[in-house]
């Protein structure tokens, strides 16, 4: 089971490294030179997506065919309340990527609309981002976390993906974001916490 777990660590991890190579800025300028500023424009944001969803299907198999053993199950009435935080985990990176363009976020403004995807956009520090910078990421962990049965390859993907996501993607997100929007995404870090809300009234 060790050796199963060990497996699922290491794709996370190239699965993790190729993404945020993907997403590193010094790809993006190489990728732009070689397509052409009018096609990197379009269609990358879309090509990074459905790579992203493509190469993980590799690790959805591995977590299906490693042999493994499980670690605990909660008692069903318990199941009715991680159940439910899980579907407000969803409903809660829904609604993030609703908040920041759900079309822009997939890259299908990008594609269908390039014009209107050029066009400056604002910061979103409203609605769930008033909370935390990354409302996603936070989502999304609470989905992973907060599953009622819990195995040795699922906490390997699980303490993998947490990894990535805020080691990894956070960071790069934000070194995009304080580039892109300077002092005013300063304040904002100032403000809000990255992933984990503070207790007590909204601040800003």
């Amino acid at each position: 089971m060790i050796s199963s777990a060990l497996w699922i660590l290491a794709a996370m991890a190239a699965y993790g490294g190729m993404h945020s190579l993907l997403a590193s800025h010094g790809f993006k300028r190489k990728m732009e030179g070689w397509l052409g500023s009018r096609r990197y424009q379009r269609g990358y944001r879309l090509f990074f997506n459905v790579f992203a969803a493509l190469s993980f299907v590799p690790m959805l198999f591995l977590l299906a065919w490693l042999p493994d053993q499980p670690l605990y199950t909660l008692p069903f009435p318990l199941w009715i309340l991680t159940g439910a935080l899980q579907l407000a985990g969803v409903a809660g990176m829904a609604l993030a990527v609703q908040q920041t363009g759900a079309a822009n976020f997939l890259g299908l403004e990008q594609w269908f609309s390039p014009q209107r995807a050029a066009q400056p956009h604002t910061m979103t520090t409203g609605g769930l981002y008033a909370y935390v910078r990354h409302p996603i990421y936070t989502c999304a962990l609470i989905v992973l976390w907060l599953t009622p049965i819990l195995t040795v390859n699922l906490l390997a993907f699980n303490l993998g993906a947490t990894l990535y996501m805020t080691l990894g993607a956070a960071w790069f997100e934000e070194k995009k974001l304080a580039a892109e929007f300077g002092e005013a995404y300063a304040a904002y870090q100032k403000r809000v916490p990255m992933l984990l809300p503070r207790l007590g009234r909204r601040r800003g």
